[in-house]
């Protein structure tokens, strides 16, 4: 019997990218990063393979992206079956967040956190696999900065990225 077709842990993370000059529908300042622009939440399983997408200002919080983030998931029709793990980093916080993904979904909010002791770059077991997701956008001119006019404009981008990203795997 080969893999489940399903994946049964994800991983979300968010990444503020500045807009184009013109752009000023959803677009916010994110403090922690310094970035004027919009916020990407993105939801993979365990391969990096994007399961949702959601665009918001800069200045919405992880924790306000992340609820956006799953309800797309529903929203899309995303096949969750055997989902009951999320694994996220420690901007996601407080256990009202916690308690929500528990009482809707029925998942595991993981935080893994990176080692208080580490200096510099440091590979955080199961997170990597967003990290890398967004590395591969970067190869992704379009979505080297947000110049799309609206957030479901931007969104497509980055689904059509990923359509790219599965080609390429199935060609090699």
């Amino acid at each position: 019997m080969g893999p489940f077709p399903y994946p049964s842990l994800a991983v979300a993370d968010s990444q503020s990218v500045p807009t184009a000059p013109m752009i000023n529908q959803s677009v916010g300042y994110d403090g922690a990063k310094k970035v004027k622009g919009r916020k990407r939440h993105l939801l993979v399983d365990s391969l990096g393979l994007v399961l949702a997408v959601v665009i918001t200002a800069a200045n919405i919080s992880e924790g306000a992206g992340l609820k956006l983030l799953l309800n797309e998931t529903k929203a899309r029709q995303v096949n969750v079956e055997r989902l009951d793990t999320v694994v996220v980093d420690g901007g996601y916080q407080g256990e009202a967040l916690v308690r929500w993904v528990m009482d809707t979904w029925g998942w595991i909010l993981d935080k893994v956190l990176r080692p208080a002791q580490a200096k510099g770059f440091v590979l955080v077991l199961k997170r990597w696999v967003v990290e890398r997701s967004f590395g591969w956008f970067r190869w992704c001119r379009r979505l080297s900065r947000d110049y799309e006019y609206s957030p479901q404009s931007a969104e497509s981008w980055v689904y059509i990225a990923s359509i790219r990203l599965l080609l390429r795997r199935l060609t090699s």
